[in-house]
């Protein structure tokens, strides 16, 4: 779920490369001198740029999520659209839904429960910690590609079961939200006491530009490192499944192998071993796995490549019925436990009491069943009636059995049942609240009053704020201490754009830059930052009174105004940077030092910082942090450009410091570096440039890739004209404030 940007649909079209091969160059086109481009287009389809020149900097993803796309209009409010909605009414309508089966798509057992469940589960699994990308926000499984994995099969039915709710409530409930609540009601039909429900998950009106893996193919794996793990930011092990193969890695039936897989993929989604042995137990509890025959053999194509009359449905099966009995989905077939519709411990204790022999479903799958035959039927058929089955378990089921620390917990949960439900409950709204950031986000009355540490908790400010005079006078306070510009704007940017908007995680709020881990970044400069903070803490501690205080996190933000506002004098103008008070301070026990670990950037061009080794180029990563900013193209110039002249740079270069007066907000940077004085060359150190004199051939500055970017790139290098115009020194103040505004106030939901 990403914030909708205001902007100017840009002429040109782009499109989502999941990934490319080499070109294929014609002797004709070699002859001719031409350029060639890569993969095909049906004929009266334009080329996007990306055609001809794959390695050239994609801008789209600071393009997508147009205001102008949402057909509810640009203004619409989903809180308060949200709060005409009758919760209870929409529940009881969904439990209505769960047991009326359709004949184009009978349910299992009568009741769509199960069914249910997956659908909310793998719209949440998609979550990734690593780039906070994925998760159920947006109501992304509608779009493709998600709707079109092959580990989504046939969950284009179970939406299609809750269009007539959608169509009846509107607007006033979101499809993300939607989703996610069926699962919640599908547990309570069928005996589950659940943690709670936040709503607060706004629709998106088209797919999100994620980088799922470099595979060209579903079900490819080619993603892990020579130390054989999963390449950042990727999570799943395969291209179009959610988790790990339950045949096990590379379709080996091998338990032991498979938890290792298990737990890397399950850490990269947030889950530690207890809650992810809670969350795969508790899901498998209910439901089936689906392989009645050959997929080759029965199922068509996904919805994404579906004819238009099959009308968005995929996955059509030719045989038999095409569903129940004869439905065909992952290829494994049974179920877990003897009771598919009941909360139950079942799944613990056929997993740990009995032998599992390995054997292979209708469709030719690798699965397990008990070597007790007495067990061989005691699962009834979810459509034939007298028919019993064997309890089945997957590889990656027999994983918790195998692997000494999952079996432990195993023990325990089957040992204390109230343990395990409490267990699977936390896990399962954890699962399916992860990507929604803060609790300031959520909406409705229908989740607990404990705060969580994975919520990352902040202290709201009980004292009464700062009013406009204490402003003023704190400005000249922090002005006069003796930091300087580039130390008050480093500082404010170092907690502010710790924010990312794919879970809507970081962000000055909290001031958590004075906490670990981020106090000892490299990117953050700590010895500069202990110093800056020191001083702002003094101011802070001698503001303070009994009943009127400041935080540190807004003395943090209002330091870089005042700073910003200072800069803009120095040159000229006479600007207020707007500031609104009411951030809080979170303290060390409200932050869970690893899991902030993971919002450590390898790379930010607007500090001309990068590490070496990163995944992403200096330039893709440039854009990549934009887009986690929800940054327009215009945005992100002009506060790279700012940030230059301001001399922000993380450890204190001038590379990029393309002016001779550092420390005064001016447009020098896009005035020098299109200056045709100059000329570009490649540095003596391996990722920087110089520009020299083009006379005299003295070197006059020094640069990076995301400096000279806006100059090569011809959409970067028309942004960055605009703010090199004789014309344009107040426009480039101007939205230089307004894009520094955006990112302080980034995480400020209260204000929204």
């Amino acid at each position: 779920m990403k914030k909708l940007r205001q902007f100017k649909v840009s002429a040109l079209a782009s499109v989502l490369l999941v990934g490319m091969s080499a070109p294929v160059i014609s002797s004709e086109m070699t002859k001719a001198g031409g350029t060639v481009g890569t993969g095909t287009v049906t004929a009266g389809q334009a080329k996007t740029n990306l055609f001809w020149w794959p390695d050239q900097l994609d801008l789209s993803s600071l393009r997508d999520h147009d205001s102008r796309s949402n057909p509810l209009g640009e203004n619409f409010d989903y809180r308060e659209a949200f709060k005409a909605l009758d919760m209870d009414a929409l529940k009881k309508d969904i439990d209505l839904v769960l047991t009326d089966s359709q004949d184009w798509w009978p349910a299992d057992w009568g009741n769509y429960g199960p069914f249910f469940i997956r659908m909310t589960w793998h719209a949440a699994g998609t979550y990734r910690t690593l780039d906070g990308r994925g998760g159920a926000g947006g109501g992304q499984q509608r779009f493709d590609p998600l709707n079109s994995w092959p580990d989504n099969g046939n969950l284009d039915k179970a939406r299609r079961l809750l269009w007539p709710i959608k169509q009846k409530y509107g607007e006033a409930i979101s499809w993300g939200d939607l989703i996610v609540l069926a699962g919640n009601v599908a547990l309570e039909n069928m005996g589950f006491q659940t943690y709670g429900f936040a709503a607060g998950r706004d629709d998106d009106w088209e797919p999100d530009m994620v980088y799922w893996g470099p595979e060209v193919e579903m079900l490819a794996s080619d993603r892990r490192g020579k130390d054989g793990k999963l390449k950042k930011p990727l999570a799943a092990v395969h291209m179009g499944l959610i988790y790990v193969n339950p045949e096990g890695p590379g379709g080996v039936p091998d338990p032991l192998a498979s938890a290792v897989n298990i737990r890397e993929s399950f850490a990269r989604m947030a889950m530690n071993d207890e809650e992810t042995l809670a969350l795969v137990a508790g899901g498998h509890t209910f439901g089936k796995m689906h392989g009645a025959h050959k997929p080759k053999d029965c199922v068509g194509v996904e919805p994404g490549a579906a004819p238009i009359e099959e009308q968005g449905f995929g996955w059509k099966n030719k045989c038999g019925k095409g569903h129940s009995e004869d439905t065909v989905t992952s290829g494994l077939e049974g179920a877990w436990t003897q009771a598919p519709t009941r909360w139950t411990s079942l799944y613990l204790s056929n997993l740990l009491n009995f032998d599992w022999e390995l054997t292979t479903s209708p469709a030719g799958a690798k699965q397990w069943i008990p070597t007790d035959e007495s067990m061989h039927k005691v699962v009834p058929d979810a459509h034939i009636k007298g028919k019993f089955n064997p309890p089945v378990m997957n590889t990656a089921d027999l994983a918790f059995k195998e692997d000494p620390a999952y079996r432990k917990i195993a023990e325990r949960f089957l040992a204390d049942p109230e343990e395990y439900r409490l267990a699977f409950a936390k896990a399962w709204y954890k699962l399916t609240h992860r990507d929604m950031g803060p609790r300031a986000n959520y909406l409705g009355d229908g989740f607990p009053k404990e705060e969580l540490i994975w919520q990352d908790p902040i202290d709201v400010p009980d004292y009464k704020l700062v009013s406009a005079r204490d402003i003023k006078k704190l400005k000249k306070e922090i002005l006069k201490s003796g930091l300087s510009v580039d130390e008050l704007v480093g500082t404010a940017w170092a907690s502010a754009s710790s924010y990312r908007d794919s879970d809507m995680r970081g962000g000055a709020n909290g001031a958590r830059i004075a906490l670990a881990p981020q106090k000892d970044w490299a990117v953050n400069n700590p010895r500069q930052l202990k110093k800056t903070l020191d001083v702002l803490k003094g101011i802070k501690k001698d503001f303070d009174g009994s009943r009127k205080k400041i935080s540190l996190a807004d003395l943090i933000v209002l330091g870089g105004a005042a700073a910003i506002e200072k800069a803009a004098a120095d040159a000229g103008f006479k600007i207020t940077v707007p500031f609104v008070p009411g951030r809080g301070d979170a303290t060390q026990a409200q932050t869970d030092i690893n899991s902030f670990g993971l919002l450590k950037p390898e790379a930010d061009a607007f500090r001309n910082f990068y590490t070496d080794g990163y995944y992403k180029s200096p330039t893709q990563a440039l854009v990549d942090k934009a887009d986690q900013l929800a940054l327009t193209v215009p945005e992100m110039t002009v506060l790279i450009g700012g940030m230059r002249a301001l001399g922000t740079n993380s450890d204190g270069s001038d590379h990029g410091v393309l002016t001779n007066k550092p420390g005064t907000l001016n447009n020098d940077f896009f005035v020098n570096l299109l200056d045709m004085s100059t000329q570009w060359r490649k540095g003596t150190s391996e990722g920087l440039y110089e520009g020299v004199d083009r006379k005299t051939g003295n070197v006059k500055y020094t640069a990076t890739p995301v400096d000279l970017i806006f100059g090569s790139n011809s959409e970067l290098r028309a942004v960055a004209e605009v703010y090199a115009f004789n014309t344009s020194k107040q426009r480039f103040v101007d939205d230089f404030v307004s894009a520094w505004v955006k990112v302080m106030q980034s995480d400020r939901f209260d204000l929204k």
